[in-house]
């Protein structure tokens, strides 16, 4: 299989029908990385068109295969996962940008969704039994696969973001086809040859690699997708989520977030506890270079500590240490392209000429032994003094920006970390048990931590409210994201109605 050969359709490596090919580069120096085939819609249409086959009457038939097999699949694979982790953990991080350590963490928790989601399903029982009112009668709900599912992942976590959606669809008995970013597909590429080595039947599951448009949009509107799943941005998952609603299928789609990290005063009455909300507000706004859809990218700290914990947050925040991911000791790495590295740029900017105060960073740093000049490096950034009226504050910035807006009543906090068109995640922090709870209880957000920062659990369901998105990842609802219920009434004494003459 030649570089380029990237696109998996029925079993089989090849290029885009076009021929036309993409560089992936390297976000630390620029430098290509890999090349990859760039798909188009006929990719897309022969992708579906195999996944169609394989879930009707193909020959592995992996819908009517038995949940033991279907979790024994999802098990192989988690253990390949494994073997495999330096080695997928280290093309994550060159892809991406993000540390080493940061792709060891992704590849153990992608590891983690495919063990759940193996023991989820093999220990459901048969169905639901529905009293029917009679003993003559059986009643029961099942689930049923939805079909053919076609999945679109984001490029700040390829490889878990896959993993959420591949691992319960495979669970619950479908075939896919799915489009990684065209920024960062590697990851995503290899687990589809995982899939392969695990044993699972051609056309099961299928990869094109390209662009949005025109491979996400006739995913998006093909008639023959059952399910369509996306993760990304705001404007895209919009557009491509109602040429999929025209067509009446399932949809699921995760959009993003702004997300409050909400700091009460008694959190930081001790040296320890002011210690851990800053070192935590560090991790929420600044793990992966601030790409991440739940950071903590807007600080909503009390009025009465805030000098105190912003000055050590600045003086904290300069010293994180930048530079390609792979290096030992590195913290952050680069943003993931030049695009997303001016996109950072121009909302401080703007943040600047609102009347926000630069309290760190707010540049691209000094090239390095680490740091090659031609990378997307960007500073942690700090902006205090900031208001609900800047466009910094209101949209998704993505980056190594952290915002500071100030509270002196509950009530007030809530409502600052309320007034957002988003509903992603939050965090709470309150020594004060009782208050910490109540807070959390009104904030109007998918996740919230009290006392913490990031951590989920497959377990846990995933998602938001408001603009955040439509649908469930992870726990039970995720499972159930790709299923259909059906009602099987049996009637074990049947008699004739006699409601009609004859």
């Amino acid at each position: 299989m030649s570089a380029s050969e990237t696109i998996h359709v029925d079993g089989v490596w090849r290029s885009a029908v076009s021929g036309a090919t993409r560089e992936i580069l390297d976000p630390a120096d620029a430098k290509t990385l890999e090349v990859v085939a760039e798909g188009g819609a006929e990719d897309a249409d022969a992708a579906v068109e195999a996944a169609r086959r394989a879930f009707d009457n193909g020959a592995g038939e992996w819908p009517r295969t038995l949940v033991a097999e279907r979790a024994a699949l999802l098990r192989r694979v988690a253990d390949l996962l494994q073997r495999d982790r330096e080695e997928i953990a280290l093309i994550e991080s060159r892809d991406t940008g993000k540390t080493l350590e940061e792709g060891r963490v992704d590849v153990d928790d992608v590891t983690n969704a495919f063990r759940y989601f193996a023991d989820l399903v093999i220990n459901e029982s048969g169905g639901r039994v529905v009293d029917a009112g009679s003993p003559d009668v059986h009643s029961v709900v099942v689930h049923e696969p939805v079909g053919v599912c076609a999945m679109i992942t984001p490029w700040n976590y390829p490889l878990l973001q896959a993993s959420w959606k591949i691992a319960p669809a495979l669970a619950a008995g479908n075939t896919f086809v799915i489009k990684p970013s065209e920024v960062t597909p590697l990851t995503t590429v290899y687990l589809i040859k995982l899939l392969v080595e695990a044993g699972l039947p051609a056309g099961v599951a299928n990869i094109v690699t390209g662009a949005g448009l025109p491979v996400g949009q006739r995913l998006a509107e093909h008639p023959d997708v059952d399910l369509f799943s996306f993760t990304g941005g705001l404007a895209s998952g919009t557009r491509a989520g109602s040429a999929a609603v025209a067509g009446a299928k399932k949809i699921a789609l995760e959009l993003g977030g702004k997300n409050p990290n909400v700091v009460f005063a008694d959190s930081c009455a001790t040296d320890e506890g002011f210690d851990t909300a800053v070192d935590q507000a560090l991790n929420a706004a600044f793990a992966h270079s601030g790409q991440v859809c739940s950071a903590g990218a807007r600080l909503i700290v009390e009025e009465s500590v805030r000098d105190r914990f912003v000055a050590e947050l600045a003086r904290r925040a300069e010293k994180i240490k930048l530079g390609r991911g792979t290096e030992e000791g590195v913290e952050c790495g680069p943003l993931v392209s030049q695009q997303q590295l001016e996109k950072v740029e121009a909302y401080v900017a703007s943040a600047l000429q609102e009347g926000a105060q630069l309290r760190c960073g707010g540049r691209r740093p000094e090239p390095s032994d680490v740091r090659p000049a031609t990378g997307y490096f960007y500073s942690p950034t700090v902006l205090d003094g900031c208001h609900r009226g800047m466009k910094v504050i209101r949209e998704e910035t993505f980056g190594p920006i952290l915002t500071v807006e100030t509270f002196t009543t509950e009530d007030e906090a809530v409502a600052l970390a309320n007034d957002t068109e988003y509903g992603l995640a939050g965090a709470v922090w309150s020594a004060d048990t009782a208050r910490a709870r109540r807070v959390a209880a009104r904030l109007r957000h998918g996740t919230i931590w009290i006392n913490d920062f990031h951590p989920y659990l497959p377990q846990a369901e995933w998602g938001g409210f408001g603009k955040s998105g439509i649908g469930r990842e992870l726990g039970p609802a995720g499972l159930d994201e790709y299923r259909e219920s059906k009602h099987v009434y049996e009637n074990l004494r049947p008699e004739p109605v006699r409601w009609f003459a004859g």
